[in-house]
């Protein structure tokens, strides 16, 4: 998991640009964040932002609102407000002459036409609207938050798609609603009463908020949330739905989907259904709990796979975004990697992503007469006395009692203070007719009139409190004349007061103090005082030391957080995260050219139909099976395929062989039943079921190793809770799939260091790193070395005089073991150049088309690595053809569009083709079995 840095200042702008732009393409990631990074600095104008107005108010996230909005809302039609304009498609200004307008349009279209399209998808659109009398509709802008991000991302289209915070039933009301939108660049979302009662009001705001501010699921009547839990989750996908029905109708090839916040956790899972090719981002704009937190959710792993859907998750912090991969790794059971998270071959790429301000809104605002005019009125109100500042939403997660009880601890042990000093507390209301919060409100104003009645005089009073908003100027003029900003946060996703306090302190430079649970505490903590809300007489001597500071490390702490402020803006955040979205694409597509193509099932069971002897290999574990992540999962076979291999097997026209690095007692319970062959331990040991277990091992194979990697074993077996160990002929493996999945894995780690310094360290063994596992086997034991004598045995045992014209192999199999796939590859011929290792997926075999099969580097590294062995002859091409040579030129009669190699559910594979779960394996035998009993 990587934090995305945007303070690369040491390289001048223009000198990086030139640097990157020397050998034309960016080789790398990092080059190509760079060289976009560079482009954006050396396109901004040097008065980029002037002449915007003073339009953006406090950027504090409101509970339910994706858009971080302000403590204010500001009218569309006011034309001083930066937010009004980055909403409107048409400029207010009148162009002077036709030329100048014709030269105008045709740059707006050039433009345009060179613009990446963004869908900003939110719960709540950044504009609110109310019907009229009349049937028209009055649309109201929120200040700041992604309005104010966006705004300064010039190189994108941006259109908005969410709700517009009201219920609209009537066609026609839809019909001027979205008309009067359209204006906006913003496309309503229509939910209805019971919809928006169910899924915002119940699962987003009464579930997730508190979960993901650890604040834990409703508790009064258990029953009672049990049962409307399924109602409200029900409600939160049909919302989600229709989210994504609206995006899909909206998109056009090519565009950005960023998708924001826990109400829509489901949106990237629809979207990648509708379209797999869309890029989808998602961005969570409050904390993501530990895995321990999380878990206690019951749609857990659902929300977790849908979210998983996008293609780059994005968070505050970093410590976010590694619960995020905590809780895949261990409700999931999924690899989490420094990049983020990755299941078989398709990666999440998970980021930190610090949003930040307009600083420069602010820093100008403190200019304005009017902005003057309230600073010298509080400078004159407050003259002779302290200022400490509180600006927060009257909510549970903001800490105000806790505030206001460090403020009484700190009166009372510093009574030389009292008459010097006074907090002002800014509580915006929110919520006011949920219970819990007029609770809160209760509480805060009995703490504030006792510490009033006890430390106040008939002049002064300690506290100032104050239920209200502030507006814009009144706002930035006290940040200004503050001499402390004091925020107590018990939870808080970023806490966007502290930035505007700094943006607005150049002159007094006052010191923050900051909790160390507020998502602002990782980007300001070098120069803020980080205190544990919780601990009242902490943050007492903080507020003291504060206060008592001397000038130089005030300066000296302000400077860092002055300096991370205004280089880390909100329009950086926006454009950092789209630039890394778009180069995850492109190297997911990097990565797609070395997938498999998804098997065409009708092609293979086509062919499957028109031969005449056909030879089956089939894995065993996540083939047969059920899948490997699932909770509780034994080695049986699957009820559903019962019945279709029985068929298969009963066919005269088929062999059916099971090939597996399993014990020979699991297969014989699982197959024992049936009329094919087994092959187990990867093929050291062979059997037809009518028959006993013969073994088809090398001869003198060297096993003196296995007593020391044993010892091993037995030590991390009993250090590693409900893992196991399994001693096998040619193998021992260490399986930790029941234990929890990322202690599992560092203890795999320290497992495989114990091997390679000591047991190992010069044996001629394979090494082998499961998805839960580790195995040490003899060197060369692979099912494709066993292949060729598996085969010898059963073309000699079954008496086969009809030459195989048909071979499918399907399997979930570890990489050394995919040798197997490349056993029936065809040579190129000598006159032919032979293949490049790294083929795109356009140039592998397609099922149906009759082209001679292809072998590159990979197959020649597999002859090489049996070649090494002097135990056992060749197996690859050549054992083929010495089949042929042996047992009669007709035993083998195997055309290219008659093999059909399948990696099951692994999308890094060295296959033909892949089938993305064993339910594509049911369908497909199932297919095959229906075939046979209708010939039969």
């Amino acid at each position: 998991m990587t934090i995305v840095s945007r303070d690369m200042s040491t390289l001048h702008t223009k000198n990086n640009l030139a640097l990157l732009q020397t050998d034309g393409i960016p080789r790398t990631r990092l080059e190509r964040l760079l060289r976009e990074r560079a482009i954006r600095k050396a396109a901004k104008s040097p008065n980029d932002g002037e002449g915007e107005g003073e339009g953006s108010s406090t950027q504090a996230h409101e509970s339910g609102e994706v858009e971080l909005p302000s403590t204010q809302q500001e009218s569309l039609s006011s034309d001083s407000g930066t937010s009004s304009r980055a909403l409107n498609d048409q400029d207010s200004s009148e162009p002077t002459s036709k030329a100048t307008a014709s030269d105008d349009a045709c740059e707006k279209k050039d433009s345009q036409a060179s613009k990446q399209r963004l869908l900003v998808v939110a719960n709540r659109l950044p504009v609110s609207a109310v019907r009229g009398e009349d049937d028209s509709w009055q649309l109201n802008v929120s200040a700041g938050g992604l309005v104010s991000a966006l705004l300064g991302v010039k190189e994108f289209e941006t259109k908005w798609v969410g709700w517009a915070g009201v219920t609209v039933d009537d066609d026609k009301g839809r019909q001027t609603l979205t008309q009067a939108l359209a204006a906006k660049r913003c496309v309503p979302v229509f939910l209805d009463d019971e919809i928006v009662q169910q899924y915002y009001n119940g699962y987003c705001n009464n579930i997730l908020w508190p979960l993901f501010h650890y604040l834990g699921l409703p508790q009064e009547d258990r029953l009672t949330t049990t049962r409307s839990f399924q109602s409200q989750f029900d409600a939160y996908k049909k919302a989600n739905r229709l989210f994504a029905d609206v995006v899909q109708e909206q998109y056009e090839e090519g565009d950005v989907v960023w998708c924001h916040d826990y109400h829509l956790m489901f949106l990237p899972k629809y979207l990648k259904e509708q379209n797999s090719s869309m890029k989808v981002g998602w961005f969570l704009h409050t904390p993501f709990p530990s895995s321990e937190i999380h878990r206690t959710l019951p749609s857990r792993s659902e929300l977790l796979r849908s979210v998983r859907a996008a293609d780059l998750v994005g968070f505050h912090t970093y410590d976010y975004g590694r619960h995020f991969v905590s809780a895949c790794t261990r409700i999931l059971g999924l690899e989490g990697t420094p990049e983020g998270v990755e299941d078989q071959g398709k990666l999440t790429r998970v980021s930190a992503f610090p949003i930040g301000i307009d600083s420069n809104n602010f820093i100008k605002a403190l200019e304005l007469p009017e902005v003057q005019m309230h600073i010298k009125e509080l400078e004159e109100t407050f003259a002779g006395r302290r200022v400490i500042l509180g600006v927060d939403r009257l909510d549970m997660i903001k800490g105000i009692p806790q505030k206001a009880l460090a403020f009484e601890k700190f009166l009372e042990e510093n009574p030389s203070w009292q008459d010097k000093v006074v907090l002002l507390q800014i509580a915006v209301p929110t919520r006011s007719g949920v219970p819990e919060y007029q609770k809160l409100s209760s509480q805060v104003h009995e703490i504030v009139g006792r510490i009033n009645g006890r430390f106040g005089t008939l002049t002064a009073v300690p506290i100032h409190h104050l239920d209200r908003n502030l507006d814009f100027h009144k706002l930035c003029a006290l940040y200004a004349v503050t001499d402390v900003a004091l925020v107590t946060s018990i939870r808080d996703g970023m806490n966007l007061v502290s930035y505007e306090y700094v943006a607005c302190q150049a002159s007094k430079k006052g010191v923050l103090i900051l909790s160390e649970f507020a998502g602002a505490a990782q980007s300001l903590g070098a120069g803020a005082i980080l205190i544990n809300p919780w601990n009242v007489t902490e943050v007492a001597s903080s507020i003291s030391y504060a206060l008592d500071m001397p000038a130089d490390e005030r300066e000296k702490r302000h400077y860092h957080n002055f300096k991370h402020v205004t280089s880390h803006t909100s329009q950086e955040w926006a454009a950092t995260y789209v630039s890394e979205l778009n180069d995850t694409i492109i190297e997911a597509q990097l990565r797609t050219t070395q997938i498999p193509p998804p098997l065409r099932i009708e092609v293979a069971v086509d062919r499957f139909t028109r031969s005449n002897n056909r030879f089956i290999i089939l894995g065993f574990n996540a083939t047969l099976t059920e899948p490997m992540n699932s909770v509780g999962r034994k080695d049986k076979l699957r009820p559903d395929l019962e019945e279709p291999l029985r068929k298969l097997c009963q066919d005269p026209k088929t062999t059916v062989l099971v090939v597996s690095g399993s014990g020979r007692s699991v297969l014989d319970d699982n197959f024992g039943d049936y009329s094919l062959w087994l092959a187990a331990e990867n093929g050291v040991y062979l059997r037809v079921t009518t028959g006993e277990w013969m073994t088809t091992m090398p001869e003198h194979i060297n096993m003196d190793w296995v007593d020391s990697v044993k010892q091993v074993f037995e030590y991390f077996t009993e250090r590693t809770p409900r893992s196991q160990f399994e001693l096998r002929d040619t193998s021992l493996i260490w399986n930790y799939r029941y234990s929890d999945a990322e202690f599992g894995r560092l203890q795999a780690r320290d497992l495989l260091q114990h091997l390679w310094t000591g047991p190992i360290s010069n044996a001629a063994l394979d090494v082998l790193r499961g998805s839960r596992s580790v195995e040490v086997r003899a060197l060369s034991v692979t099912k494709g070395a066993a292949i060729d004598r598996i085969l010898r045995k059963i073309v000699q045992d079954k008496g086969i005089k009809k030459p195989i014209d048909y071979v499918l192999c399907i399997g979930h199999f570890l990489t050394k073991d995919e040798d197997i796939y490349s056993f029936f590859e065809r040579p190129i011929p000598s006159d032919r150049p032979s293949s490049s290792s790294s083929s795109s997926a356009s140039e592998r075999p397609q099922a149906g088309v009759a082209t001679p099969v292809r072998t590159g580097s990979r197959a020649a590294n597999i002859r090489r690595q049996r070649s090494m062995s002097s135990l056992e002859p060749s197996t690859s091409i050549s054992s083929l053809q010495s089949l042929q040579e042996q047992e009669g030129p007709s035993v083998l009669d195997l055309q290219a569009d008659n093999y059909f190699s399948c990696a099951v559910a692994r999308e890094r594979s060295n296959s033909r083709y892949l089938l993305r779960s064993s339910d594509e394996v049911v369908q497909l035998l199932k297919e095959m079995a229906d075939h046979v009993e209708t010939n039969n």
